[in-house]
């Protein structure tokens, strides 16, 4: 697909603004809920979980900037998101419980090091990423966050009967649908914006069915402020073990949603590229700390919203970190966001997580067709998706194994990353149409011959007459 905006193309200021508007819509949902589980879960009043958002917002607002724009030999001046991660979910809630906010900010402060770390060495990390591997990777990211999107739809508990109701599933449809029309019949700035109007056409319907609470943007403060090391930071050796493995896996996720980025906006990444890109991940997640917010990760859905409106741009997602910005400061904008109903993002969310998994595709047929490939590929995507749709299988683990497998991910990337080193390349680099070649009948020999036989007399005749 050819890009309507690349990667240092500045689109008029207007624009700009709209497409900018789509990527936060986008991801604010995901950023805000982080701290609301954390905060909920361990117990903090209303007002310490506003102030845990408004947090969140501004970290992501002023990291996404950095990634975008580049500070230095900081960032990877790709249009990337970021935003509290999900992936820490787990670890917060469990450290939050025992240490409250203080142990979950001196645990995240010190694995965020981890990260920058292994930023030094991604020269090397890079090598172990060709095609084959890389494009694992990234469909593994499509499809292992569709559930998120599935449960955006449902939005209820699994096994409650409100899951997944027709007025849902209605709406999911609608956004869906709308998202689908307007890039295939519209062009330039309006297909570009394809997801906004999605969820702006579903947040109507919405509105008209009575599915929208409107009582947050009235909840919500005008004005709040940063919350600078508001709880202090405590330090236990176990928090601090637990977080790192987290940590490690997002330095897997990151690496898989840069290629998958790059390729959206038809670059090539090389190893600085990618040592700039997570640099600017752990030392983000060192700012958001001492800022009272969730570590911090690249956004899979940002990078899906690239892959099917065409606009590469740095500078719109370097705006939308300024709108993140403003949702920290100016609560009630950020509440106008949050009102918009899960069935709409599931909606559009199949779509963005689709491109995902498209992005990774492109990416495996460009690796060479052998045997060899083939098994790297298919135990790869099936070890991936088997702890995605069987969380059990790892349940008998280590809890630390546990924890660094239970990303379908992380799990599919190791395999895959090791397969491709362990396999050799001679004794399987046969080509699969090769094999297919071999396998034909005999008894489609004189067959094929007898058809060449016929066009030759039927040849002989035309000239005689």
């Amino acid at each position: 697909m050819k890009l309507l905006y690349t990667l240092n193309q500045r689109p008029p200021h207007s624009i700009t603004l709209l497409l900018a508007i789509q990527h936060m819509l986008a991801s604010i949902g995901g950023i805000v809920a982080v701290p609301l589980i954390v905060g909920s879960s361990i117990g903090l009043p209303t007002d310490e979980i506003v102030t845990l958002i408004n947090a969140a917002l501004l970290a992501s607002g002023v990291v996404t900037i950095a990634q975008c724009l580049g500070i230095g030999p900081v960032g990877i001046r790709l249009p990337v998101v970021m935003g509290s991660s999900f992936g820490f979910l787990g670890v917060a809630i469990n450290i939050g419980n025992t240490g409250g906010v203080g142990a979950i900010m001196g645990a995240a402060l010190v694995g965020s090091f981890v990260v920058i770390a292994a930023s030094f060495f991604m020269d090397k990390i890079r090598k172990l990423f060709p095609n084959v591997v890389s494009g694992v990777v990234v469909t593994l990211i499509g499809l292992t966050i569709l559930p998120v999107a599935m449960n955006w739809v449902g939005d209820a508990p699994t096994a409650s009967e409100q899951f997944a109701t027709m007025p849902k599933l209605f709406l999911a449809f609608i956004s869906l649908a709308i998202v689908i029309i307007v890039s295939i019949y519209c062009r330039g700035a309006v297909a570009a914006s394809a997801i906004v109007i999605g969820l702006a056409g579903g947040y109507l319907v919405a509105l008209s069915m009575g599915m929208v609470d409107l009582e947050q943007i009235g909840r919500a403060a005008w004005v709040g402020r940063p919350a600078i090391m508001e709880y202090g930071m405590s330090f236990s050796l176990s928090a601090i073990v637990s977080m790192s493995l987290v940590y490690i896996v997002v330095i897997a996720e990151a690496t898989g949603d840069f290629m998958a980025l790059a390729n959206n906006c038809k670059v090539k990444l090389s190893g600085d590229d990618l040592k700039r890109g997570l640099l600017g991940d752990g030392l983000g997640s060192t700012l958001a700390s001492f800022l009272t917010a969730m570590p911090l990760a690249s956004f899979s859905q940002n990078v899906g919203i690239v892959g099917i409106t065409g606009v590469a741009s740095r500078y719109v997602v370097a705006t939308t970190g300024g709108l993140l910005i403003l949702g920290g400061l100016f609560p009630k904008l950020a509440a106008i966001a949050v009102t918009i109903p899960k069935p709409v993002l599931g909606g559009v969310g199949f779509i963005m997580f689709g491109m995902i998994a498209y992005a990774g595709i492109r990416m495996l047929i460009k690796a060479a067709d052998t045997k060899r490939n083939a098994l790297v590929i298919c135990v790869g995507l099936a070890s991936g998706l088997a702890v995605t749709i069987e969380p059990r299988l790892i349940q008998h683990l280590p809890h630390d194994l546990q924890s660094l497998f239970h990303s379908g991910i992380t799990t599919g990337t190791i395999i895959t990353v090791l397969l491709n080193q362990i396999l050799p390349e001679s004794a399987l680099s046969d080509k699969i149409e090769e094999d297919v070649a071999e396998e034909t009948s005999p008894t489609d020999v004189p067959v094929q011959h007898a058809e060449s036989a016929e066009k030759k007399q039927a040849i002989e005749t035309a000239k005689q007459s």
